[in-house]
């Protein structure tokens, strides 16, 4: 007889975005066409000078890399910064990580011991309930509202779910799942709660580079004398240059303690991929058009999306102002029902359409019911497609 796993093992979340991909492989499988908005996936081509980086490689035997990262990835993100202004980042305060996702783990393992908790608005990306489950850190969940974007909600409320276990605020800006992307006012707002109350304050910075807003992203390195032992910044390129495959990423503070441990959180892995390290060092190669054409690109296809689902009736949504998601209320009293149903049953011209359930951005998941995720992802002649099908199913569905 087989012994039981570990009973931690059967309390870890399931991803709300993967978990209904079963159901799409067997309507593809069937010849089903989906227009994938269930994942952050991006569709655009990764800068040719890192793909002609890979094609190249011809060190061999392909070795470890150090556990904190290759000189030449690290020096890269260190000019990275310093071409945006961040000219006081030095390379000890940067750690090359395997992808944003581990960074997030660290940060959580550097910052909290078991029992600790850490604030997170709602709706937040679902990976950081994984890892909060890992290590037994508690995420609070400060609600944030529909009606004006998922902005912040005013700094009392934020304080009254601050506890003497509290250690730590994480946020995503540009959004994921939201698409916010927070004002001046509101990230020096956290950082004087941070600065007051002694906490950490990690911000989740995947989607720097795709913000719609008229003014400059406001990064938390923005405020390193301010809070030079509490700011914790999580990177990746994942995203930035459409490298998800590649898996790297970054975690930069200027704490030498939280530095320290997480390289030694690295070494329990031993290396990243010093193949993926040396592509991703090419970063300071890419040409410097690529960026505000993905720029433009993802305002065309937010604008697309946004516009055709406020058509739909119905459907509650804001405009994204940043990342590449769009946060959606719909019509429906179980919106993962109502994505199972599109993948099983609904077809036009045999074709459907593919959403992420809300509810596993929610810490309740009774919040996120109705609500579900799109991923502008797809060039906009199928995100109208797209919208086109949404209407024509919801409409049946009801």
């Amino acid at each position: 007889m087989s012994p039981l796993v570990a009973h931690r093992l059967q309390h870890l979340p399931i991803s709300s975005i993967r978990k209904l991909i079963p159901l799409s492989d067997k309507a593809e499988q069937d010849g089903v066409k989906i227009y994938h908005l269930n994942m952050g996936q991006p569709d655009v081509k990764t800068p040719q000078v890192m793909i002609d980086a890979l094609k190249a490689w011809d060190t061999n035997p392909i070795a470890y890399a150090p556990s904190g990262g290759t000189k030449e990835y690290i020096d890269a993100l260190k000019q990275y910064y310093h071409s945006l202004g961040f000219n006081t980042i030095e390379t000890k305060d940067i750690l090359g990580t395997v992808a944003g996702s581990e960074a997030i783990n660290m940060a959580m393992y550097a910052t909290c011991d078991v029992g600790d908790e850490m604030l997170v608005f709602e709706p937040f990306y679902s990976t950081y309930k994984t890892s909060a489950k890992l290590w037994n850190v508690n995420l609070v969940a400060v609600p944030t509202m529909l009606e004006n974007g998922f902005h912040l909600p005013p700094k009392e409320e934020i304080i009254r779910s601050i506890t003497p276990k509290t250690k730590a605020i994480l946020y995503s800006n540009p959004g994921n799942p939201t698409g916010t992307v927070y004002t001046k006012e509101e990230v020096k707002m956290l950082v004087t709660i941070a600065k007051e109350h002694n906490l950490y304050l990690i911000s989740d910075e995947v989607y720097r580079e795709y913000s719609f807003v008229d003014k400059p992203h406001e990064s938390i390195l923005q405020y390193l004398q301010d809070i030079p032992e509490q700011a914790i910044l999580i990177d990746s390129l994942s995203k930035r240059y459409n490298l998800c495959g590649a898996r790297l990423g970054a975690l930069i503070s200027k704490n030498a303690d939280v530095i320290k441990g997480s390289l030694a959180f690295a070494m329990s892995r031993l290396s990243g991929g010093i193949i993926d390290m040396h592509v991703g060092a090419q970063l300071t190669k890419v040409p410097a058009g690529y960026i505000p054409a993905l720029q433009q690109e993802y305002k065309r296809r937010r604008d697309t999306l946004y516009e055709g689902l406020k058509e739909i009736e119905g459907v509650i949504v804001a405009q994204p102002e940043g990342a590449f998601y769009i946060m959606a209320q719909l019509p429906v009293e179980d919106a993962e029902q109502f994505c199972i149903w599109l993948l099983e049953k609904f077809r036009d011209n045999n074709e459907t359409v593919m959403l992420a359930p809300g509810y596993g951005f929610y810490a309740d998941p009774e919040k996120g019911k109705q609500m579900v995720r799109l991923a502008y992802v797809l060039e906009v002649p199928q995100l109208k497609r797209s919208v086109e099908l949404l209407k024509k199913a919801l409409q049946q569905y009801r």
